[in-house]
């Protein structure tokens, strides 16, 4: 008698200040469902370190609701404005904290990696991505914001990466 497999739960985060996005996709044999997505945001106002904390405690929360099997997260690719790639990195940086302190070992890939990952070529543009992410996780719209499809995108290379199965 064959034994099942146990579907896994994976999740995607597109790291960003005043935006955090999150995605969590189950693995149902050669396919993938969306479980959750959204957007962790913060007000430009508040003072840099609350809007660290908001976003440590927020992702803190979605982890332990959802207790994915992996956590992945897009590695920054900056080139033009420092300071902003400088704060982009430490709401990063409370994001990789929120997954450690929960136990998580986080795996990191660069855009090229989920594009190659969600449309088989890694200098797909960001509309081709959505387009590819929205067919293979058989929606019925293009995941929005963009912050939130590109942690699903980020999701679904997490889970098409063998090694981090």
């Amino acid at each position: 008698m064959p034994t099942s497999k146990k579907s896994k739960v994976f999740m995607g985060i597109d790291p960003g200040l005043a935006t955090t996005g999150y995605g969590i996709i189950q693995e149902q044999g050669y396919n993938f469902r969306l479980v959750a997505g959204g957007v962790v945001t913060t007000p430009a106002g508040e003072e840099f370190g609350k809007r660290l904390d908001m976003i440590h405690k927020q992702l803190d929360s979605i982890i332990k609701r959802y207790r994915p099997d992996s956590i992945a997260i897009e590695e920054l690719f900056f080139a033009k404005n420092v300071t902003t790639a400088m704060k982009v990195s430490q709401a990063r940086g409370v994001a990789i904290l929120a997954a450690r302190q929960n136990g998580y070992a986080v795996k990191e890939f660069t855009p090229l990696q989920i594009k190659q990952a969600t449309t088989g070529y890694g200098r797909a543009s960001k509309a081709q991505m959505q387009k590819m992410t929205k067919l293979i996780l058989n929606l019925k719209v293009i995941p929005t914001p963009d912050d939130m499809a590109d942690a699903i995108a980020t999701a679904i290379c997490c889970a098409q990466t063998k090694e981090f199965k």
